[in-house]
């Protein structure tokens, strides 16, 4: 099947680009650059257009402050707009230009701009929805909102403040080519965020986005301790809220994070590396948890079938000293040591030793309460949990090095099979790699089966080499891959990689998808949405750099198409029998029609490339009963059906998801 690509193009506003390499090389900045406000935020890629044939128009002016100010080359004057509930400026650029951000420079307090949305337009009647919506934050910092580049002659800003100032305003553009018979999916809009999306989890009672950075928006050297700033966009209203959460007295920046078997984000250590604070997602309380025995950052965590969560590793803070595991039990809501589980297996040969070799482990649940450890050394274990915990070999990953800041995901929890992917011998200024391998594992302490996955030229590995790149388990087994950069600098944007590859499951190959426009490396995420879209954002986190990015995007896998290239059709689950089940419950739900195949999806939580909680149970073998009711068993053991949020998705004839159904597995 071949999709017509404009026509995706059109209906999302974006355009495929042909952008390898080193991007950041074509930005010009400003004049002013010498303002530190001037890099709070990345510039997008391309150019600034020039304003000679520009017009502008806004809903109102003050005194000495006309709308004409914003582009007369003089940012010590500015327009200012009178009380009034929303405002707008439209800029007609006098010609069409491939668009891809407008920026702004606040003019005062008076009029700072928070929430607004920005359009694009062709005829200046027809907007359609916005390309980019969200909440900046108040101060003198240049704001951008950065988006996939769109065809446009008119760009409209509209701001939801009792007043709105600004001194200078600029629209860039990005010229791109375009490919008619690409087949792929779609990038767009682009949500403005008040912090960088460091770590973040979608709420399972509504489908929320929360995401947080550090103490600050921009930084995460020398905190105070005792709190962070926090952001959640709510995909039902488009709106977006910013929160400081001080009560569990924590820092969050680089933690532990996994859904516990009671329902709870367990967020452990980080920047406050004794800390840990649980998330109650029926309400959004954070409330203060136990202390951990060993502080930690940059550690593993691992949800358990027993419901409790396993970490190692985490020497990043807290002590540069090997950290072996330990366990918090939601039951008793205490974390108990497990010396038995030793770290030492697990170390990369880092040239940083181990301050960072213990670093972002790719740990995965399985039978009797283990957990399989299969990398980021090339060395892979199998941790015993119980008990005073025990570790054994599990054989190397392969002849390759290690693969830190590397992603793995188990994309066929039923069948233990996993994927990994990228990563780098070092954490630091060593090139990431395009090798990746499926693991196959089945019985505790047996080495498991590895194999070589291929790319688009029948070569082993992914399309492109990677380190600081996200994944997101997509229902129909699939991977998404996105972001990194070739060669590992954090906070360096060269070697960006801007293609997105799709793993394949059935022929265990990559492919490539359509290219985004907006930098992910060193600090970004991704999150499976409830309705089969990926949020896709963050990077930088580093003071007055020129990394920072205060933004996120949606993308809008193939699936969600037709073979014209317009939204598909979906089915629909109409009603479940429960919203709570157990390992090896049948499970029944009505459809909006036929179906195919059906498939829980775990919520995820992440930060700094590791998601390893998100799996996949497939539920292929489904009993069509009456009336577009089926029937499923789930499996039997609670380390392949992990104790927590699932997502329910049913896929048509034609591959097409739901939105999914929330459903929750308890500990027993």
């Amino acid at each position: 099947m071949r999709l017509n690509n404009l026509a995706i193009l059109w209906a999302v506003g974006l355009v495929r680009a042909d952008i390898q390499g080193s991007p950041k090389s074509a930005v010009a900045f400003d004049p002013q650059s010498n303002d530190p406000s001037s890099f709070s935020q990345s510039p997008p890629l391309g150019q600034r257009i020039k304003r000679r044939k520009w017009e502008v128009e806004c809903d109102s002016s003050t005194g000495d402050h006309p709308c004409d100010n914003i582009i007369d080359e003089d940012v010590n004057d500015y327009w200012l707009s009178q009380d009034s509930t929303e405002h707008q400026v439209v800029v007609d650029l006098g010609e069409t230009r491939s668009v891809n951000a407008i920026e702004i420079r606040p003019a005062g307090e008076d009029g700072w701009i928070q929430e607004h949305k920005v359009y694009v337009s062709m005829d200046k009647n027809n907007w359609g929805p916005p390309v980019a919506f969200g909440t900046w934050n108040a101060d003198n910092s240049i704001k951008y909102s950065i988006f996939n580049p769109k065809e446009a002659q008119f760009v409209r800003l509209v701001s939801e403040s009792p007043k709105a100032s600004i001194s200078d305003l600029n629209i860039w553009e990005y010229t791109v080519q375009t490919d008619d018979d690409f087949v792929g999916g779609a990038w767009g809009p682009t949500i403005d965020l008040p912090v960088i999306a460091v770590a973040g989890t979608v709420i399972p009672q509504t489908g929320e986005v929360m995401v947080w950075s550090a103490y600050t928006t921009e930084d995460y050297n020398n905190s105070p301790s005792g709190y962070t700033l926090m952001s959640i966009w709510d995909p039902a209203s488009n709106t977006v809220t910013k929160r400081n959460v001080s009560e569990t007295h924590h820092d969050m920046f680089c933690p532990g994070t996994s859904w516990d078997g009671s329902g709870k984000l367990v967020v452990s250590g980080g920047s406050d590396a004794a800390r840990t604070s649980l998330l109650d997602p029926s309400d959004k309380t954070w409330i203060y948890g136990p202390a951990l025995n060993r502080p930690r950052g940059y550690h593993a965590s691992a949800a358990l079938g027993s419901g409790d969560v396993f970490l190692v590793g985490g020497a990043w803070n807290g002590g540069t000293t090997a950290k072996a595991g330990e366990v918090y039990s939601p039951k008793t809501e205490k974390w108990t040591n497990r010396p038995g589980c030793k770290v030492q297996p697990m170390l990369t040969n880092d040239k940083q030793g181990i301050y960072r070799a213990d670093s972002h482990g790719w740990l995965f649940s399985w039978k009797n309460d283990t957990v399989f450890q299969a990398g980021p050394s090339k060395a892979m274990n199998w941790y015993h949990t119980q008990g005073d915990g025990d570790v054994t070999p599990a054989g190397s990953r392969s002849t390759s090095d290690d693969a830190m800041s590397g992603n793995a995901v188990m994309y066929d929890a039923v069948a233990g099979k996993i994927i990994t992917f990228g990563g780098s011998p070092s954490y630091e200024n060593t090139d990431g790699t395009q090798e990746a391998f499926r693991i196959e594992i089945d019985d505790v302490d047996v080495n498991p089966i590895v194999t070589s996955a291929t790319n688009e030229n029948g070569q082993s590995g992914m399309n492109f080499p990677r380190v600081f790149h996200t994944s997101v388990l997509l229902p129909d087994g699939t991977v998404f891959v996105t972001g990194g950069q070739a060669h590992g600098i954090p906070f360096n944007e060269d070697t960006a990689q801007l293609t997105p590859e799709l793993y394949l499951p059935r022929t265990n190959s990559f492919e490539t998808d359509t290219p985004n426009s907006v930098i992910r490396v060193y600090h970004s995420i991704s999150l499976l949405l409830t309705d089969g879209r990926v949020f896709n954002g963050g990077g930088g986190l580093c003071g007055n750099c020129s990394a920072n990015h205060l933004d996120a995007q949606i993308y809008t896998p193939r699936y969600l198409f037709d073979e014209n290239g317009n939204l598909a059709t979906r089915p629909e689950i109409t009603n479940v029998s429960g919203t709570e089940v157990r390992a090896g419950d049948k499970f029944t739900f009505k459809t909006s029609g036929p179906i195919n195949t059906a498939s829980l999806v775990r919520y995820g939580s992440t930060t700094h490339t590791v998601n390893t909680d998100q799996r996949r149970i497939s539920l292929d073998a489904i009993k069509s009963l009456s009336g577009n009711v089926y029937e499923v068993t789930l499996p039997s053991d609670p380390s392949i059906l992990v104790p927590g949020w699932w997502m329910l998705f049913i896929m048509n004839d034609n591959g097409v998801p739901s939105v999914s159904k929330t459903i929750m597995v308890p500990s027993a």
